[in-house]
């Protein structure tokens, strides 16, 4: 392999993505790392401000994207989100399901409300974006699906059981959708990071981040920049020949 070869394993000009959940952590990492490698990014957040900030943000750097307030639970919003990104591009070649819901109740005090809740966002909506997005994803001939799962779909996770099943769900479909559209020219990969320092983390007491943090071989949590690496190996020709796998960043807690 001569240098051009190598250094268009990534790139990934032309192509359009959609990050869910992608304002801030996790999401906002990917979002900047795919706009770095040339993509179009549509980004989807609950909040409408936070929307308008990263569209800015990205778009001051030279790139193209758009913020689309979406609310993962809500089918309807997320058939809008492919919606408004095809209007605006004009293709789907990249969808990243990022967003989550991090709702925890324990056992003894679980309610309907809250598993729909839960499930609803982390679960139902990537999987009806995917619906919706997939005669797109068909036509791109670059098309590739990346489910953010977690460690926590690997763990005992009794403080986090409703989230935790619902990313072993999605792995579940990662792993599905991989074999139903191989034959469409689609790879499906899923990312698990560990503990990432991010909102979510930080919304835990003190002594339950440090828990976590030195759960792993390497005792630190990572920073969001750190998935990206694996991103673009799973969303660019990078991956071409990887579907249906899932890459486990989590400093080394899985193994435990």
């Amino acid at each position: 392999m001569d240098k051009d070869k190598l250094s268009r394993l990534h790139d990934l000009t032309g192509r359009v993505a959609i990050v869910t959940g992608g304002t801030r952590g996790i999401g906002l990492a990917i979002a900047e790392g795919l706009s770095a490698a040339g993509a179009k990014v549509a980004v989807a957040s609950r909040k409408a401000d936070a929307c308008a900030q990263v569209e800015s943000q990205l778009r001051a750097t030279g790139a193209e994207a758009i913020g689309v307030p979406t609310h993962m639970g809500d089918v309807d919003a997320v058939n809008a989100l492919v919606d408004r990104t095809v209007g605006e591009y004009g293709r789907l070649d990249i969808v990243v399901n990022n967003a989550a819901n991090a709702l925890t109740l324990p056992f003894g005090k679980l309610t309907v409300e809250a598993w729909d809740k839960s499930l609803g966002t982390n679960l139902r909506g990537p999987v009806f974006l995917v619906e919706r997005a997939l005669p797109h994803l068909e036509a791109s001939g670059n098309a590739a699906i990346l489910n953010v799962v977690s460690s926590g779909a690997f763990l005992f996770s009794p403080w986090t059981a409703m989230y935790a099943t619902a990313k072993a769900g999605l792995m579940a479909m990662t792993r599905s959708m991989a074999a139903a559209f191989a034959p469409k020219g689609i790879r499906v990969n899923a990312l698990a990071p560990g503990t990432v320092d991010t909102d979510m983390v930080r919304n835990n007491p003190p002594e339950r981040i440090e828990s976590m943090k030195n759960a792993c071989f390497m005792k630190r949590a990572a920073h969001p920049d750190e998935m990206v690496g694996p991103v673009l190996l799973m969303c660019s020709d990078a991956g071409s020949y990887m579907t249906g796998q899932v890459i486990i960043v989590d400093g080394g807690l899985t193994p435990h």
